[in-house]
């Protein structure tokens, strides 16, 4: 009767293996692969430090192909800087996630600043605060921005 149990057991974990439920339960990490939608963005006051909040709208997307497409829209403003022109960010190109260090490579195929970032790579950190949300940050020391995000 002993057997019977043994037998059971390794039958249900090899087709936990096999249908992948094993590695999906095994891995309780959120994933960045979805639609997110724009909570806030900070950027650095005058001393350097996060202090102001953009209003903004935006949507972010990460295929389980390793796609991506970012668009955020600020209201009223011309700002233009190396991700924003006249008040429009739109890129889109290709990712990799190197996971044990929170860190995601965004290669940039194009984007709306055209030269000023298109065929460039960031390396950007990640974390997600709960299963909701993610804060996406630069790891340049120079740039003071923080962008969250929430699923859909």
């Amino acid at each position: 009767m002993k057997d019977l149990g043994w037998r059971v057991l390794i039958s249900l974990l090899s087709c936990m293996i096999a249908t992948g439920t094993w590695a999906q339960s095994r891995s309780l990490q959120p994933s960045v692969v979805g639609t997110w939608r724009l909570v806030s963005i900070e950027s650095a006051g005058p001393d350097g430090k996060p202090a102001q909040t953009e209003q903004a709208t935006g949507l972010l997307i990460y295929t389980k192909d390793g796609r991506a497409a970012v668009q955020v829209m600020y209201p009223q403003t011309s700002l233009s800087n190396e991700f924003v022109h006249d008040g429009y960010e739109a890129t889109f190109g290709a990712y990799e996630l190197e996971p044990e260090r929170h860190q995601l490579i965004y290669h940039v195929q194009a984007s709306a600043t055209r030269d000023k970032l298109a065929g460039k790579s960031e390396i950007l950190h990640y974390d997600f605060p709960d299963a909701r949300h993610m804060i996406i940050r630069p790891t340049k020391v120079d740039q003071h921005w923080s962008v969250t995000w929430a699923r859909y």
